[in-house]
């Protein structure tokens, strides 16, 4: 019994390594170059098993070959690790067309709300919700909710000064992605939602402890994406969603609640509820329909649940990356200042403008080198929609249909060759004088084409409003606990730091 158990066992171990491991000749065959594969994990194993970073891992992966096209494996899938600018042109802009969709992660649910978000629809599905989105991120709209960001800003600044005093003038020490995390709940919460929540006085409101729990990538979570990563079909048929019911309930309830609240009381506002009363005709919308789709209530709760998620992680960690590096490079922070400085001047002591803010030139090359040291995200993917030819290296390649390339954003940006001594932090990179030497798709923190990031406007101008109040109130200092230079933790998907984002803030009031 024993013999035959072990047999058993040996064919069956068999069987699985020949599937993990069927792939793995995948760029031999095709004479391209490639990473080789560990079984199952592919070339994230440092990833999976938490002993790396992806964002060191993508670098890595980009830096192991010169060429245009090197061959990479996510598990046992193959992907394309495009390094050639040229190349990213066609497939992000020019032939657009043959790469239109992100890659499946996790599969297709008509109930999952990821699934349904803007980032995982395809084809005619993701155009038709882009057009219908598009109205809430032009200059006018952001122009109507920079009123809301603004006032969020204010308050939080005030909750600073009250720390401030508080500690008698010895400074704050304090984990800004806390802070910088609590501060963008309020904005979505009010931009997108129309609620006020203040997440600085009520520390657990129910709104912020939800969206912490959708973000935190605790062992849970970390198994519930791996188990749809590698059995999402098994995943769709026992009808488990990607994040736990209590936090999708949580937001259908309060999206369709707001909905019916607004449609009996007649209740404008400018935020993204609004405009999806509008693309159902609940209330008449400046903007021209150019569909005729309708949209479900998953469908629509869906746009609403990404635009937290991805406000309350991505934005957070863009204003905790520019606060260190303004701590780790005073001579910016200075300058940074400076401009703060003539422009409240300017203002004579009322809030920043709309426009006054879009005018800080120094400011907005911070924020743009912050974005291309440490981008939001370290890589972006395309799935093939129709097979696609070029030459690159000499020969001929050909991307067949359901393949995926992948965009190694990190290594490009840390490249040498497009930003020489890439791990200086050095805003005059993008200064009136330099930006135009940037090759063209070496920088794409937000993406390029049609697919690019629809928020990136609104992302930019919630980091900066933050920024404002910080620099012109608070020096940004090195604190006991602050890690000079910033060292990232073994995180997995997650890009964060070792030891957290500590810095300390001291006032720069005179009284």
């Amino acid at each position: 019994m024993l013999w035959e158990a072990l047999f058993l066992g040996s064919i069956l171990l068999y069987l699985f390594y020949r599937w993990a491991t069927a792939n793995f000749d995948f760029f031999e065959k095709r004479g391209i170059p490639y990473d080789k594969p560990f079984p199952v994990f592919g070339s994230l194993t440092q990833i999976t098993l938490r002993r790396s970073s992806i964002f060191y891992t993508i670098k890595d992966l980009y830096n192991k070959h010169k060429g245009s096209v090197y061959g990479i494996f996510f598990q046992t899938t193959p992907i394309y690790l495009i390094r050639d600018p040229e190349i990213l042109r066609k497939i992000t802009v020019k032939d657009f067309d043959h790469f239109v969709n992100h890659r499946d992660f996790f599969g297709d649910s008509p109930n999952d709300l990821f699934c349904n978000s803007l980032i995982q629809l395809k084809d005619d599905k993701w155009k038709d919700m882009r057009s219908t989105l598009s109205p809430a991120f032009t200059g006018s709209r952001l122009r109507q909710m920079f009123d809301l960001i603004n006032q969020v800003a204010a308050d939080s600044a005030k909750y600073l000064q009250q720390l401030q005093a508080e500690a008698h003038g010895k400074g704050v020490e304090l984990e800004l992605k806390d802070y910088a995390t609590r501060f963008a709940t309020d904005v979505i919460a009010s931009t997108a939602f129309g609620l006020q929540v203040n997440s600085f006085e009520n520390k657990e409101n129910q709104f912020y402890m939800l969206g912490k729990k959708a973000t935190t990538f605790n062992w849970k979570l970390n198994l519930r994406f791996t188990l749809f990563l590698q059995f999402k079909s098994l995943m769709k048929l026992l009808k488990v969603e990607i994040f736990d019911p209590s936090i999708t309930s949580y937001f259908r309830y309060l999206v369709l609640d707001a909905l019916k609240y607004r449609k009996e009381h007649n209740i404008r506002r400018a935020d993204m509820i609004n405009l999806l009363m509008e693309a159902r005709g609940i209330f008449p919308s400046d903007s021209p329909k150019s569909h005729s789709r309708d949209w479900t209530d998953t469908e629509m709760i869906a746009q609403c649940f990404i635009f937290f998620f991805a406000g309350f992680e991505t934005v957070s960690t863009l204003i905790c990356f520019a606060a260190q590096e303004l701590m780790e490079n005073p001579e910016v922070q200075e300058k940074v200042y400076r401009e703060i400085a003539e422009v409240s001047e300017r203002l004579e002591g009322k809030q920043v403008t709309y426009e006054a803010l879009q005018g800080m030139k120094y400011l907005d090359m911070v924020i743009n080198e912050t974005l291309r040291k440490w981008p939001g995200a370290v890589n972006l993917d395309r799935k093939c929609t129709k097979d696609f030819v070029f030459e690159a290296d000499g020969k001929r390649i050909e991307i067949k249909k359901g393949q995926t390339i992948m965009i190694p954003v990190v290594g490009l940006q840390h490249d040498p060759q497009y930003f020489p001594n890439p791990e200086k932090f050095d805003p005059e990179r993008f200064s009136s004088a330099n930006k135009d030497n940037i090759k063209p798709f070496t920088y794409m923190p937000f993406g390029e084409g049609p697919r690019n990031c629809i928020g990136s406007r609104f992302a930019l101008l919630e980091a900066k409003a933050i920024l404002y109040y910080l620099v012109r109130d608070f020096h940004i200092v090195p604190g006991k606990k602050s890690t000079i230079p910033m060292v990232l933790g073994n995180n997995g998907f997650q890009v964060a730091p070792k030891n957290g984002y500590w810095v300390k803030l001291t006032s720069r009031s005179k009284k």
